[in-house]
């Protein structure tokens, strides 16, 4: 089963919601839609900025290091709580193999505290680096960051999840899912920027870019 018809069925568990918590959650995803903010972020042709973020096992990794020796995959989610960047994170991992075949490192990026990141590591069993952009430093550098509108926030409350506690900061902010083949040339091969959290890059469509350099 291909990651999109995986997408599908969990958007279809999530229309079992009640209608009110469905209209403040697509609500929010067509006003970001309409904010413009996947036009602003980094495309394809754009240099990407140097970096070094903690990875899971508090590691640093460098991107310059990295780019180095090829090409790198970055793929910046919002936190090991969305079940959509789960489904997205073992898709990666499933094709780990294939993409490292082509000489690329893969590299996932969130906001979340370390502690956090190795839980999300741990729970997707994900051996690629994941790596903890704390304060979205990074993601704010790739035009990839916004707030999230208080209804929002209250609704996640609901939930139970406690943002500013997963992320170590009150900035309610949070990355739009994005993801970037980056050349060694450091310059973006491919870019794929969506608004809308609930649909993901095919990691097929990442190898095929790699493929094509």
């Amino acid at each position: 089963m291909s990651l999109d018809q995986k997408l599908q069925e969990l958007r279809a568990q999530a229309a079992a919601l009640p209608e009110e918590r469905r209209a403040v959650m697509e609500g929010a995803t067509r006003d970001l839609i309409a904010s413009g903010i996947a036009g602003q972020a980094l495309k394809a042709g754009d240099m990407v900025p140097d970096f070094e973020l903690p990875n899971q096992r508090g590691e640093t990794v460098r991107f310059a290091d990295l780019v180095a020796q090829g090409p790198v995959v970055i793929s910046f989610y919002r936190g090991g709580w969305c079940p959509y960047c789960n489904l997205e994170m073992r898709a990666l991992q499933e094709k780990l193999p294939q993409i490292t075949d082509l000489g690329a490192r893969l590299l996932a990026v969130s906001p979340q505290l370390p502690d956090n990141t190795m839980s999300t590591a741990e729970k997707n069993a994900i051996s690629f680096d994941v790596l903890s952009d704390l304060g979205n430093r990074v993601a704010e550098a790739f035009g990839l960051v916004f707030a999230l509108p208080p209804a929002l926030q209250e609704l996640y409350r609901k939930f139970g999840l406690d943002l500013a506690k997963a992320n170590g900061d009150d900035s309610m902010t949070l990355p739009i899912p994005a993801t970037y083949v980056v050349g060694a040339d450091r310059r973006v091969i491919y870019a794929y920027v969506d608004p809308d959290y609930t649909r993901r890059l095919e990691p097929e469509d990442v190898i095929g870019a790699l493929r094509k350099g």
